[in-house]
């Protein structure tokens, strides 16, 4: 059964989820705010599958949270930011969240969302079986391991990011739309306005230390440059 980890203020809202995750066959635990959430991420032993996070809290705030636990942890983690907030959503995205949904929160679409990430978790472990290592350039990942490197020197990428990179190099050479890139990567359509795919390629282009490994091709998506 997998485990998710509700961190948020709003003990109404997290017991509705907690309700309505349980009976979709989830095991959930739930903590009331940021510095609570942080100790239970942290020294839980990797027992939870996906966070839960609002960005919203007294005394430490979901971002806050956020940078703490991605010092030490790639654990999935999406966000629940206020509605038409984009600088939070842009912001979460940045410092290494894997998904947002906005507050009013739907418990059906918070849970597709949840759903998305387990499912391409699963794939990636399906799919590292029958694939040991893939290197463009000088870039390489080892899926069974979710592990990259740039030469010799290791990546740290969030699973999102992970994903979206192993995505563009096995269409290394090739235009990949971002529509593509959410239903590989993110196992969801793209929904209009949504900026996560580009947001998320920045901070790729970034770690990578080279941003002309991805270009940008307008209109049509994005590309992986073989050299």
């Amino acid at each position: 059964m997998s485990r998710v980890l509700l961190v948020d203020d709003d003990d109404t809202l997290t017991e509705l989820l907690a309700e309505y995750l349980s009976a979709e066959g989830l095991e959930v635990n739930r903590m009331p705010d940021g510095e609570s959430g942080v100790k239970e991420i942290l020294h839980s032993g990797n027992q939870y599958d996906v966070v839960v996070l609002d960005s919203m809290m007294p005394k430490m705030g979901g971002l806050d949270v956020l940078k703490t636990v991605r010092a030490q942890s790639k654990i999935p983690i999406i966000m629940l930011t206020a509605k038409g907030d984009d600088i939070d959503r842009i912001i979460g995205l940045e410092m290494g969240a894997d998904d947002y949904v906005p507050k009013p929160c739907q418990p059906r679409e918070l849970l597709a969302r949840i759903n998305a990430i387990l499912r391409r978790a699963q794939q990636n472990t399906d799919n590292a079986a029958a694939t040991n290592s893939i290197s463009v350039s000088n870039v390489t990942l080892f899926p069974a391991k979710r592990q990259a490197s740039v030469g010799e020197t290791p990546l740290e990428l969030t699973s999102t990011e992970f994903n979206l990179l192993e995505a563009l190099m096995r269409h290394a050479g090739q235009v990949v739309s971002k529509e593509t890139l959410s239903l590989e990567a993110l196992d969801r359509k793209l929904a209009k306005f949504d900026r996560s795919i580009d947001v998320h390629i920045s901070s790729i282009r970034h770690k990578l230390g080279d941003p002309s490994l991805i270009q940008t091709v307008r209109g049509l998506g994005y590309l992986f440059v073989k050299n």
